[in-house]
């Protein structure tokens, strides 16, 4: 039997069910596949980021940070608290609670826009036709006039710390923890690492954390990241870098630990573990994805080969999210999810992948957009910059807030905006000024002469702007014009 729609999205993950939702508004017939499912085999939409990613470690976090702060930094603002005690398994549930309604929240949204989702797993066939294979075993053939590809993607494991799922985990084994572990290791430094890493610090464990590379955050602006090493080193991060790990051991007795051998500038080392997480990166999704005579490309990594409009060399199959070049970020995969489904019905929509926002959610925020100054220095080209501290913000400084600055980078000529990097209270919030800024082509100048609201943080982002022309009002300048 085959089914005929006009659009078969295959992966209903943030690039995935934002198409599907857009290509149905747009009046085209649109099923979507899914092979996530629940206990009943029903599809559970959302994909990585909704069930075991952004939503579920970010519900960690804030619970993590609130324990914190009731142990540790109440007192400062005159409440005492008493034995302040985190109860882990209340914890994870209320981040279950959290998962399953937004993944719940997506199922009606597909309802609502009449998307027609389909439980199982979807592999791209010749003539744009869907195969997809249900739990229970059977097959059944959709048909298509255009198919997108949102398979996103998978924790990538190494081979001396092979996972057990128990004692030596990934990003997903590393939300599900029953209590916390007295000595944890986490290998590497990436977001993914930090944050966890960061959730498990604050509720006590002793973490480690395995850096092969010798430069922290080499993505972020150099000031910046220096920045975080030090605050988070002062939390509590133990973070060893250059340290390549070569192999592990799980001794198994009354409590099982992980032995994880590795090299740094001292030679070889030796580190023992109750739990260790293994976060050094993703890869895409695409083994089985695509029949043998598709057309469709995979590149060396394996991410599907796709123009700036995510249009495969086979005309009316396109790919969008984690599964193809660029950050792995779901407001990556959203935005190019519009864009696919825009295009199909002939509109001109474009991404702007010269101005995604980065984010890191330890505490406090690193966020990023634009160019960085070692990125500026490579290039030879001219550029003023502007730093303010949260330290002299009033705002900060009553929300017992201040570690971290603001820092926006000019054209040394022109004054116009090429990067913003935030480490600080809400950066995630605060960046998201600035994209938009830089969408419209703003400079420096035009955000010291717009009004901020006082107090409030964003008002770092301003004195910094004022800051790129020697003009910050609220510190003293390193020039004056």
């Amino acid at each position: 039997m085959t089914n005929k729609y006009d659009v078969v999205v295959i992966g209903a993950g943030p690039a995935g069910y934002v198409a599907a939702i857009r290509c149905a508004q747009l009046g085209l017939k649109t099923a979507c596949v899914e092979k996530w499912h629940d206990d009943k085999k029903n599809a559970v939409y959302g994909g990585t980021c909704l069930n075991v990613g952004c939503i579920p470690s970010k519900a960690l976090l804030d619970s993590s940070h609130k324990y914190i702060e009731a142990k540790e930094d109440f007192t400062s603002h005159g409440i005492s608290v008493k034995d302040v005690a985190m109860d882990v398994p209340a914890m994870i549930a209320r981040k279950a609670k959290i998962v399953g309604q937004l993944t719940q929240g997506v199922k009606s949204l597909f309802t609502a826009n009449k998307v027609e989702g389909i439980a199982g797993l979807g592999k791209l066939l010749a003539g744009k036709k869907v195969q997809v294979t249900k739990h229970d075993g059977s097959t059944e053939i959709l048909e298509a006039d255009n198919v997108i590809i949102a398979a996103g993607s998978v924790p990538i494991n190494i081979p001396p710390t092979p996972l057990d799922n128990d004692t030596i985990v990934d990003s997903t084994g590393a939300l599900e923890f029953s209590s916390v572990p007295k000595r944890l290791g986490v290998i590497g430094a990436g977001v993914i690492g930090l944050e966890l890493g960061s959730v498990w610090s604050r509720l006590g464990s002793e973490v480690t954390v395995l850096e092969a590379m010798d430069t922290f955050l080499p993505a972020v602006d150099t000031q910046i990241s220096k920045e975080a090493f030090k605050i988070l080193t002062k939390q509590g991060l133990n973070i060893k870098l250059g340290a390549k790990v070569t192999g592990s051991k799980i001794n198994k007795g009354k409590a099982k630990t992980v032995t994880v051998t590795y090299t740094d500038q001292n030679g070889e080392q030796e580190a023992v573990f109750d739990k260790l997480i293994v976060a050094v990166g993703r890869r895409p999704l695409t083994e089985n994805l695509l029949d043998a005579n598709t057309g469709v490309e995979l590149d060396k990594r394996g991410f599907i080969v796709v123009d700036d409009s995510c249009a495969t060399a086979v005309p009316g199959v396109w790919a969008a999210g984690d599964c193809v070049r660029g950050p792995m970020l779901a407001h990556k995969g959203m935005e190019e999810g519009v864009m696919v489904a825009e295009r199909i019905v002939g509109k001109k929509t474009q991404v702007n992948y010269s101005l995604v926002p980065f984010v890191i959610y330890t505490h406090p925020e690193i966020a990023w957009v634009g160019k960085t100054e070692q990125q500026l220095k490579e290039e030879g080209r001219e550029y003023s910059v502007g730093n303010f501290p949260f330290s002299i913000n009033g705002r900060a400084m009553a929300a017992n807030a201040t570690e971290g600055m603001v820092k926006i980078i000019a054209d040394a000529k022109t004054d116009r905006i090429l990067g913003c990097h935030i480490i600080g209270a809400s950066a995630a919030d605060l960046v998201q000024q600035m994209v938009i800024a830089m969408e419209f082509s703003a400079s420096a100048e035009d955000i010291g002469l717009t009004m901020f609201s006082h107090p409030a943080l964003s008002e770092a982002i301003h004195e910094a702007a004022l800051a790129v022309n020697g003009h910050a009002v609220h510190m003293a300048n390193k020039r004056k014009r």
